[in-house]
């Protein structure tokens, strides 16, 4: 019966790798165990009790650890990175034109505004979006002061 239960663990563990998730894994572990287990016990139902009992123990137990040690943050990186941040209008922005650049974090985008309107040089303007190669931007918010 050993044999049956490391075909099983075997097929667990392919379908692991044709899949996103990291779940099956645990299952094909429980599959081993189980096989070590049947080479003393004959019992199908013990077998079975003992595959589901540590493929689920195995699965609430460690996937809390191992989705914290393979956590990652997600770094925004590119062109993206820039949406959110503050820029510097470096040639006057004319919607209506289509011109316009803006210096950010020491990079040069072609700018236009969210508005049809005009942003002279040297405003300080915040970076909405990104649409094609052009950055989205409109005045930043002045702070106001009391």
């Amino acid at each position: 019966m050993w044999q049956i239960w490391l075909i099983i663990a075997i097929l667990f563990f392919i379908l692991e790798m044709m899949g996103p998730g990291f779940l099956l894994f645990w299952v094909g572990v429980g599959a081993l165990l189980t096989m070590v287990v049947s080479i003393f016990v004959d019992s199908i139902a013990i077998q079975i009790g003992i595959f589901t009992i540590s493929s689920t123990l195995l699965l609430f137990c460690t996937r809390p650890f191992v989705k914290k040690m393979t956590k990652s943050d997600t770094i925004v990186t590119n062109a993206y990175s820039i949406i959110g941040k503050k820029g510097i209008v470096t040639k006057e922005i004319n919607s209506l034109k289509g011109t316009g650049q803006i210096k950010v974090n020491g990079e040069s985008w072609s700018a236009e505004g969210s508005k049809e309107d005009i942003i002279q040089e040297g405003t300080e303007v915040t970076v909405l979006e990104i649409k094609g190669v052009k950055a989205i931007v409109e005045k930043a918010k002045e702070k106001l002061t009391i």
